[in-house]
């Protein structure tokens, strides 16, 4: 069966949520769908995987349309990318199409794909499977027709780009620290960097160089230290909020904008900001209009003319609404799509050159060339989930694809060594391998 296939060989959703895939090949669905809309400005590693690697994907969605008895499927690609699209046209067989997308911000939203390609709405909480589809990263489906075969996720493919003397795309060894990353695409053409994760809109910010390469990161982007996306990120909450509260003047842009609220989602981020100036027994009534934020980060990094903070604070208003132990907010009317949703969608371009980020956009090339780390720092939590539990033990030699964790019980994903080496530090966090 493939879903034990596919349990057995660890593969989790490598387009960032880290969803188990085993479980969606378990559904029952009309629809699956392939999410090859990469919207994070700068990282161009699924473009690079749909052009080198389209026989495979294409496989792996095939093998998942029949795992789910999906009668159709349908791929997400932007128009821009006519070199995958005529790779991955080139592989289909007449029971999946090309659903062409917009270049605009958020286009790889699971909501948006969804509703581009099905014309369906999900319901407010809601996922793929209440309007019959599957949806899954084109990475995904490349380690699904992988696991077909017995191969387990031992590699992740990602982009390494921004200041860098080489930027390229490349398969690394999950567990591979980010120095040794950097150092395969040439190093940093600046010495003053930071580095973003899997993106500057949904990504994060880090400086851990010895931080490992986990099976959801679509890469990492090196900036000046000094940029203005950097100094935002740098600040607390308690800072971003003290200037939301003086300086939010309720101009709505920010809803007015919001992708998911002109997809017809009660998500009205300037209501959210009116509870900075509330005391906590008035908290609740606004917080709720951010119980359906995605976190996309185009209310504070574009539409905002105040440069404020409206999805952190949307971002800790549900993170309140959790350790309050609320409901979840029941949108009062039924999802109506809004009727200037299609006027006003973001170019990518235009997104990035507001964030002044445009200037590091360069191709990142596929090299079949990897990195060959002399240890990997294998994480047991890269999933959503549990934890994966240790099944070897310290100074135990073991070969690249052995299982090296697994899990007992729950929701959750199998781990493997990704390199050939000896286990020389077992925590509750991570498995140390060196060579």
């Amino acid at each position: 069966m493939l879903d034990e296939k596919i349990f057995e060989a660890g593969v989790v959703g490598a387009g960032g949520a880290g969803f188990p895939t085993h479980v969606k090949a378990k559904s029952d669905v009309e629809f699956v769908l392939a999410n090859g809309a990469e919207c994070e400005p700068l990282i161009h590693k699924d473009f690079e995987i749909m052009v080198n690697f389209p026989s495979e994907i294409v496989k792996g969605m095939e093998l998942m349309m029949e795992s789910t008895g999906a009668k159709a499927g349908h791929f997400g690609i932007k128009g821009k990318n006519q070199r995958a699209i005529e790779a991955i046209e080139q592989q289909l067989n007449g029971s999946i199409d090309m659903c062409v997308l917009g270049d605009f911000y958020p286009s790889g939203d699971e909501y948006e794909l969804v509703y581009e390609a099905t014309g369906r709405l999900m319901p407010p909480h809601g996922i793929p499977l209440n309007v019959g589809c599957v949806v899954n990263n084109v990475e995904t489906f490349y380690n699904v027709a992988k696991a077909s075969e017995g191969i387990p996720v031992t590699e992740k493919f990602i982009s390494v780009t921004g200041l860098v003397k080489n930027p390229c795309s490349f398969f690394a060894p999950v567990g591979t620290s980010f120095r040794d990353l950097l150092e395969f695409a040439g190093g940093a053409v600046i010495d003053d960097y930071a580095i973003m994760v899997s993106g500057v809109l949904m990504g994060r910010l880090t400086y851990d160089l010895d931080e490992p390469l986990a099976k959801t990161m679509a890469g990492i982007i090196i900036i000046p230290r000094d940029h203005y996306l950097v100094k935002r990120l740098g600040r607390e909450n308690h800072d971003m909020n003290r200037i939301g509260k003086s300086a939010c003047d309720q101009c709505s842009y920010c809803t007015e904008l919001c992708p998911r609220y002109l997809l017809g989602y009660d998500v009205q981020p300037h209501k959210v900001m009116r509870s900075l100036v509330f005391t906590s027994g008035g908290e609740g009534y606004w917080n709720k209009y951010a119980d359906l934020c995605c976190s996309c980060g185009l209310c504070s990094l574009y539409s905002c003319p105040e440069d404020l903070y409206p999805r952190e604070a949307c971002d800790q208003s549900k993170a309140a609404m959790r350790e309050q132990g609320l409901p979840k907010y029941e949108q009062p009317k039924p999802v109506k799509v809004h009727p200037m949703k299609d006027g006003r969608r973001v170019p990518l371009k235009q997104l990035m050159k507001k964030l002044d980020i445009y200037k590091f956009e360069k191709p990142t090339p596929y090299t079949d060339k990897k990195p060959e780390p002399a240890e990997v720092k294998i994480l047991l939590k890269q999933h959503v989930g549990a934890p994966a539990e240790p099944v070897i033990s310290e100074n135990q030699a073991v070969k690249k694809g052995d299982l090296v964790a697994d899990i007992k019980q729950g929701l959750g994903a199998r781990l493997h060594a990704s390199i050939d080496g000896i286990v020389k530090e077992i925590t509750g966090e991570y498995i140390l391998i060196r060579r």
